[in-house]
């Protein structure tokens, strides 16, 4: 039986792809460069060779990595292949939106745990992001401050050592996420309580994430950080 929500103390959440919409802003810049060039795309095409791209030995840091990632798939989708619409790929991050109902999850949630962000983006992305989510952030950790990325068992030590810091540890801690790859999957192998957010349940495949190995049965399972929230507020009226 998955714990209760009023157990934990804090509540870890990946945010691209788990609260900002990264696939649609890679694709609506795409689709924009592609209606330039008089060409169209197929987005699901485009995730699936930007998936490809951005997991070569070779990749940098995200988002920056997007102008190298544009370098390689630009050809296949028929689209200029200038190094101007590779920075405009990289620079599209400061202008992706959360999903819809993101934000004022966030802020309900914040009412009863303090929230903390874990993200493979840099921090200049996450000062972007986290103005699009309304700022909920108790703490935040990027790749720039842990120096690696999940699903380096490293990247979750740095926020166990925070929490730790303050007298707690990864038993308070609940991780949100929509990547089994980067997130589940891991949390669970560390021991942590997780919960799904399955973004892509209308979809097939894994978009523009990369497919894990195995798929890992989550201890909460949501299509939505809306039904989430509203899980965590009827558990919690239920306990007063």
């Amino acid at each position: 039986m998955a714990r209760g929500f009023s157990e934990f103390k804090y509540m870890t959440f990946d945010v691209v792809g788990t609260l900002i919409d990264f696939e649609g802003g890679i694709t609506t810049c795409l689709a924009g460069i592609a209606a330039e060039a008089g060409v169209a795309i197929d987005s699901e095409e485009a995730l699936s060779l930007y998936r490809q791209a951005r997991y070569m030995p070779d990749a940098a840091l995200f988002p920056d990595d997007l102008a190298r990632v544009y370098r390689v798939i630009a050809s296949r989708l028929g689209l200029p292949a200038e190094e101007k619409y590779g920075a405009r790929l990289r620079d599209s991050a400061s202008a992706w939106q959360g999903f819809p109902d993101s934000a004022a999850a966030l802020a309900e949630l914040a009412k009863s745990h303090r929230l903390i962000a874990m993200t493979n983006a840099r921090r200049w992305a996450l000062d972007h992001f986290e103005k699009q989510l309304g700022s909920p952030f108790f703490a935040t950790f990027t790749a720039d401050d842990t120096g690696t990325e999940k699903p380096e068992p490293a990247f979750f030590q740095k926020v166990f050592d925070f929490v730790a810091s303050r007298g707690d540890s990864k038993d308070d801690i609940l991780h949100v996420a929509q990547s089994q790859y980067h997130d589940i999957g891991i949390s669970r192998a560390l021991g942590m309580t997780n919960c799904w957010i399955e973004r892509r349940h209308a979809q097939k495949g894994y978009g523009g994430t990369i497919e894990p190995v195995r798929f890992t049965a989550p201890d909460y399972h949501f299509t939505s950080m809306a039904a989430f929230a509203a899980a965590v507020r009827e558990s919690l009226k239920e306990r007063t």
